[in-house]
Protein backbone atom coordinates (compact mmCIF):
# COMPACT_ATOMS: atom_id res chain seq x y z
CA UNK A 1 0.00 0.00 0.00
CA UNK A 2 3.02 2.29 0.67
CA UNK A 3 4.44 1.34 -2.68
CA UNK A 4 4.50 4.11 -5.45
CA UNK A 5 1.85 4.37 -7.77
CA UNK A 6 -0.33 2.15 -5.79
CA UNK A 7 -3.79 3.76 -5.67
CA UNK A 8 -3.10 4.64 -9.40
CA UNK A 9 -3.14 0.13 -10.14
CA UNK A 10 -5.71 0.17 -7.92
CA UNK A 11 -7.26 3.18 -10.47
CA UNK A 12 -6.67 0.73 -13.49
CA UNK A 13 -8.53 -2.22 -11.77
CA UNK A 14 -11.39 -0.29 -11.43
CA UNK A 15 -11.35 1.15 -14.88
CA UNK A 16 -10.32 -2.72 -16.63
CA UNK A 17 -13.57 -4.45 -14.11
CA UNK A 18 -15.85 -1.04 -15.13
CA UNK A 19 -16.19 -1.64 -11.33
CA UNK A 20 -18.93 0.39 -9.84
CA UNK A 21 -17.84 0.18 -5.84
CA UNK A 22 -14.66 -0.50 -3.81
CA UNK A 23 -14.18 -1.15 -0.30
CA UNK A 24 -11.55 -2.92 1.78
CA UNK A 25 -10.81 -5.10 4.70
CA UNK A 26 -7.71 -3.85 5.61
CA UNK A 27 -7.46 -1.05 8.14
CA UNK A 28 -4.26 0.78 6.50
CA UNK A 29 -5.99 0.31 2.92
CA UNK A 30 -9.45 2.25 4.17
CA UNK A 31 -8.17 5.63 5.27
CA UNK A 32 -6.56 5.17 1.56
CA UNK A 33 -9.73 4.69 -0.54
CA UNK A 34 -11.30 7.56 1.69
CA UNK A 35 -9.12 9.63 1.00
CA UNK A 36 -9.26 9.34 -3.02
CA UNK A 37 -13.02 9.44 -2.58
CA UNK A 38 -13.54 12.42 -5.19
CA UNK A 39 -11.07 10.55 -7.74
CA UNK A 40 -13.14 7.35 -7.52
CA UNK A 41 -16.23 9.40 -8.09
CA UNK A 42 -14.53 10.77 -11.74
CA UNK A 43 -14.25 7.37 -11.95
CA UNK A 44 -18.12 6.18 -11.55
CA UNK A 45 -16.89 3.91 -8.65
CA UNK A 46 -18.72 4.55 -5.67
CA UNK A 47 -16.04 3.97 -2.12
CA UNK A 48 -18.17 2.15 0.25
CA UNK A 49 -18.06 3.75 4.09
CA UNK A 50 -17.15 6.58 5.77
CA UNK A 51 -15.18 10.09 5.04
CA UNK A 52 -11.36 10.05 5.73
CA UNK A 53 -11.35 11.92 8.83
CA UNK A 54 -14.10 9.86 10.35
CA UNK A 55 -11.71 6.75 9.33
CA UNK A 56 -8.40 8.00 10.87
CA UNK A 57 -10.19 8.96 14.32
CA UNK A 58 -11.36 5.56 14.55
CA UNK A 59 -7.86 4.10 13.37
CA UNK A 60 -6.10 5.60 16.07
CA UNK A 61 -7.58 4.33 19.41
CA UNK A 62 -6.09 7.50 21.04
CA UNK A 63 -8.17 10.15 19.11
CA UNK A 64 -11.37 7.63 19.42
CA UNK A 65 -10.81 7.67 23.22
CA UNK A 66 -11.00 11.41 23.37
CA UNK A 67 -13.39 11.37 20.89
CA UNK A 68 -15.63 9.01 23.43
CA UNK A 69 -14.40 10.59 26.42
CA UNK A 70 -15.21 14.14 25.08
CA UNK A 71 -18.86 13.32 24.51
CA UNK A 72 -19.58 11.31 27.80
CA UNK A 73 -18.99 7.45 26.32
CA UNK A 74 -18.02 5.20 28.70
CA UNK A 75 -14.78 3.34 27.57
CA UNK A 76 -11.87 2.07 28.76
CA UNK A 77 -9.23 4.45 30.55
CA UNK A 78 -6.16 5.08 28.44
CA UNK A 79 -3.26 6.82 28.23
CA UNK A 80 0.09 7.27 26.11
CA UNK A 81 1.83 9.66 28.97
CA UNK A 82 3.40 6.32 31.32
CA UNK A 83 3.76 9.00 34.20
CA UNK A 84 0.07 10.09 34.12
CA UNK A 85 -0.45 6.20 34.32
CA UNK A 86 1.27 5.78 37.17
CA UNK A 87 0.15 8.85 38.88
CA UNK A 88 -3.74 7.26 38.30
CA UNK A 89 -2.09 3.94 39.62
CA UNK A 90 -0.51 5.61 43.05
CA UNK A 91 -4.21 7.80 43.63
CA UNK A 92 -6.33 4.16 42.95
CA UNK A 93 -8.03 5.39 39.73
CA UNK A 94 -6.69 2.48 38.07
CA UNK A 95 -4.98 -0.79 38.68
CA UNK A 96 -3.28 -3.37 37.22
CA UNK A 97 -3.64 -5.46 35.11
CA UNK A 98 -3.31 -3.09 31.92
CA UNK A 99 -2.90 -3.89 28.39
CA UNK A 100 -0.14 -2.43 26.41
CA UNK A 101 -0.78 -1.78 22.81
CA UNK A 102 0.34 0.01 19.51
CA UNK A 103 -1.66 2.97 19.11
CA UNK A 104 -2.65 2.15 15.58
CA UNK A 105 -3.05 -1.60 15.06
CA UNK A 106 -5.20 -4.52 14.41
CA UNK A 107 -5.71 -8.49 14.61
CA UNK A 108 -4.54 -8.12 18.66
CA UNK A 109 -1.12 -8.03 17.19
CA UNK A 110 1.68 -6.65 19.49
CA UNK A 111 -1.16 -6.83 22.91
CA UNK A 112 0.16 -7.47 25.89
CA UNK A 113 -1.06 -7.54 29.58
CA UNK A 114 0.92 -6.99 31.48
CA UNK A 115 0.58 -6.95 35.59
CA UNK A 116 3.89 -4.29 37.08
CA UNK A 117 5.74 -0.96 36.02
CA UNK A 118 8.41 -2.89 35.33
CA UNK A 119 7.23 -4.63 31.95
CA UNK A 120 5.58 -1.32 31.18
CA UNK A 121 8.85 0.14 31.13
CA UNK A 122 10.37 -2.20 28.99
CA UNK A 123 7.56 -2.42 26.34
CA UNK A 124 7.50 0.99 25.62
CA UNK A 125 11.45 1.34 25.82
CA UNK A 126 11.22 -0.78 22.82
CA UNK A 127 8.18 -0.13 20.50
CA UNK A 128 6.78 3.33 19.57
CA UNK A 129 3.78 4.76 20.19
CA UNK A 130 2.45 2.25 22.42
CA UNK A 131 -0.33 3.46 24.98
CA UNK A 132 -1.81 1.55 27.76
CA UNK A 133 -5.42 0.89 28.29
CA UNK A 134 -7.15 -0.23 31.37
CA UNK A 135 -8.69 -4.13 31.32
CA UNK A 136 -12.49 -4.11 31.57
CA UNK A 137 -13.47 -7.23 32.95
CA UNK A 138 -17.17 -8.48 31.79
CA UNK A 139 -18.87 -9.67 28.48
CA UNK A 140 -17.10 -8.97 25.29
CA UNK A 141 -19.62 -8.17 22.49
CA UNK A 142 -19.22 -7.32 18.71
CA UNK A 143 -21.07 -5.66 17.23
CA UNK A 144 -22.15 -5.21 12.70
CA UNK A 145 -24.03 -1.53 12.38
CA UNK A 146 -24.60 -0.65 8.90
CA UNK A 147 -25.87 2.96 8.32
CA UNK A 148 -26.93 3.85 4.96
CA UNK A 149 -24.81 5.49 2.54
CA UNK A 150 -27.60 7.80 1.14
CA UNK A 151 -30.23 8.40 4.36
CA UNK A 152 -27.32 8.32 6.70
CA UNK A 153 -29.50 6.40 9.28
CA UNK A 154 -28.44 3.34 11.06
CA UNK A 155 -30.77 1.11 9.19
CA UNK A 156 -29.50 -2.74 10.56
CA UNK A 157 -27.58 -3.79 14.41
CA UNK A 158 -26.39 -6.97 14.70
CA UNK A 159 -24.92 -7.77 18.39
CA UNK A 160 -23.37 -10.91 19.64
CA UNK A 161 -21.76 -11.99 23.07
CA UNK A 162 -17.73 -13.54 22.24
CA UNK A 163 -17.21 -16.51 23.72
CA UNK A 164 -13.60 -17.12 22.78
CA UNK A 165 -10.73 -15.28 20.83
CA UNK A 166 -8.42 -16.25 18.32
CA UNK A 167 -5.69 -13.80 16.48
CA UNK A 168 -8.08 -10.41 16.93
CA UNK A 169 -11.33 -12.52 15.79
CA UNK A 170 -14.06 -14.27 17.27
CA UNK A 171 -13.65 -17.95 16.77
CA UNK A 172 -17.10 -18.67 18.96
CA UNK A 173 -19.77 -16.33 19.78
CA UNK A 174 -23.71 -16.21 19.90
CA UNK A 175 -26.35 -14.19 18.99
CA UNK A 176 -28.36 -11.85 21.64
CA UNK A 177 -30.64 -8.40 21.34
CA UNK A 178 -30.23 -5.81 23.85
CA UNK A 179 -32.58 -2.86 22.84
CA UNK A 180 -30.61 -0.25 25.52
CA UNK A 181 -27.50 -1.63 23.00
CA UNK A 182 -29.12 -1.21 20.38
CA UNK A 183 -29.86 2.36 21.02
CA UNK A 184 -26.55 3.15 22.78
CA UNK A 185 -24.68 2.34 19.32
CA UNK A 186 -27.68 3.83 16.79
CA UNK A 187 -26.90 7.03 19.09
CA UNK A 188 -23.25 6.25 18.49
CA UNK A 189 -22.35 6.13 15.03
CA UNK A 190 -24.95 8.44 14.29
CA UNK A 191 -23.20 11.02 16.49
CA UNK A 192 -20.00 10.04 15.03
CA UNK A 193 -20.92 10.62 11.32
CA UNK A 194 -20.53 6.56 10.27
CA UNK A 195 -21.57 5.40 6.98
CA UNK A 196 -21.72 1.77 5.34
CA UNK A 197 -20.50 -0.54 7.74
CA UNK A 198 -18.92 -0.61 10.92
CA UNK A 199 -17.48 -2.87 13.40
CA UNK A 200 -17.36 -1.91 16.91
CA UNK A 201 -16.25 -3.98 19.78
CA UNK A 202 -17.94 -3.28 23.30
CA UNK A 203 -17.66 -4.24 27.18
CA UNK A 204 -20.59 -5.00 29.35
CA UNK A 205 -19.44 -4.66 33.11
CA UNK A 206 -21.87 -4.41 35.72
CA UNK A 207 -24.67 -3.84 33.01
CA UNK A 208 -23.32 -0.86 31.25
CA UNK A 209 -21.48 -0.64 28.23
CA UNK A 210 -18.12 0.37 27.49
CA UNK A 211 -16.76 1.31 23.84
CA UNK A 212 -13.59 -0.29 23.17
CA UNK A 213 -12.58 -0.27 19.70
CA UNK A 214 -14.40 0.31 16.00
CA UNK A 215 -13.25 -0.41 12.61
CA UNK A 216 -15.02 1.38 10.44
CA UNK A 217 -15.03 -1.58 7.72
CA UNK A 218 -16.64 -5.51 7.61
CA UNK A 219 -15.21 -7.38 10.64
CA UNK A 220 -14.34 -11.14 10.44
CA UNK A 221 -16.95 -12.11 12.27
CA UNK A 222 -19.99 -10.51 9.76
CA UNK A 223 -20.52 -14.36 8.54
CA UNK A 224 -22.35 -14.97 11.58
CA UNK A 225 -24.43 -11.91 11.18
CA UNK A 226 -25.05 -13.04 7.76
CA UNK A 227 -26.27 -16.47 8.47
CA UNK A 228 -28.82 -14.57 11.33
CA UNK A 229 -30.34 -12.71 8.76
CA UNK A 230 -28.74 -9.13 8.61
CA UNK A 231 -27.94 -9.15 4.78
CA UNK A 232 -25.60 -6.45 4.79
CA UNK A 233 -24.11 -6.74 0.87
CA UNK A 234 -27.90 -6.10 0.00
CA UNK A 235 -27.72 -3.34 1.82
CA UNK A 236 -24.91 -2.38 0.09
CA UNK A 237 -26.46 -2.88 -3.60
CA UNK A 238 -29.14 -1.35 -2.70
CA UNK A 239 -27.83 1.98 -1.94
CA UNK A 240 -25.46 1.55 -4.98
CA UNK A 241 -28.76 1.24 -7.31
CA UNK A 242 -29.92 4.94 -5.73
CA UNK A 243 -32.12 3.49 -2.88
CA UNK A 244 -32.34 4.09 0.77
CA UNK A 245 -32.88 1.10 2.84
CA UNK A 246 -35.79 0.94 5.68
CA UNK A 247 -34.53 0.45 9.15
CA UNK A 248 -34.86 -3.15 10.47
CA UNK A 249 -32.93 -3.14 13.80
CA UNK A 250 -32.49 -5.98 15.51
CA UNK A 251 -34.45 -8.17 13.45
CA UNK A 252 -32.58 -11.04 13.44
CA UNK A 253 -32.00 -14.94 15.16
CA UNK A 254 -31.26 -15.24 18.85
CA UNK A 255 -29.31 -17.88 20.43
CA UNK A 256 -27.28 -18.68 17.03
CA UNK A 257 -23.93 -20.40 17.85
CA UNK A 258 -20.70 -19.72 15.24
CA UNK A 259 -17.69 -21.68 16.23
CA UNK A 260 -14.99 -21.22 13.72
CA UNK A 261 -12.59 -24.39 13.24
CA UNK A 262 -9.88 -25.58 11.01
CA UNK A 263 -9.24 -28.53 8.58
CA UNK A 264 -6.59 -31.34 8.67
CA UNK A 265 -5.49 -32.95 5.32
CA UNK A 266 -3.22 -35.26 5.84
CA UNK A 267 -2.20 -37.09 2.52
CA UNK A 268 0.65 -39.82 1.55
CA UNK A 269 3.18 -38.10 -1.07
Amino acid sequence: MTAPGYINVIFDICRKEKATAILSLIDPEISLLAGYKEEFNNLGVTVIGSSYDICEMSLDKMQMYKWLINHSYMTAKSYTDRDCFYQDNNDGKISYPVFVKPVKGSASIAISKVEDKETIELLFDHSDKLMIQEFLNGQEIGVDVYVDMISGETVSIYTKKKIMMRAGETDKAVSFKNEKLFKLIEKFVKEVGYRGQVDIDIFEVNGEYFISEVNPRFGGGYPHAYECGCDHMKLIVENLLGRANEKNIGCYDEGICMMKYNDVMIKKL
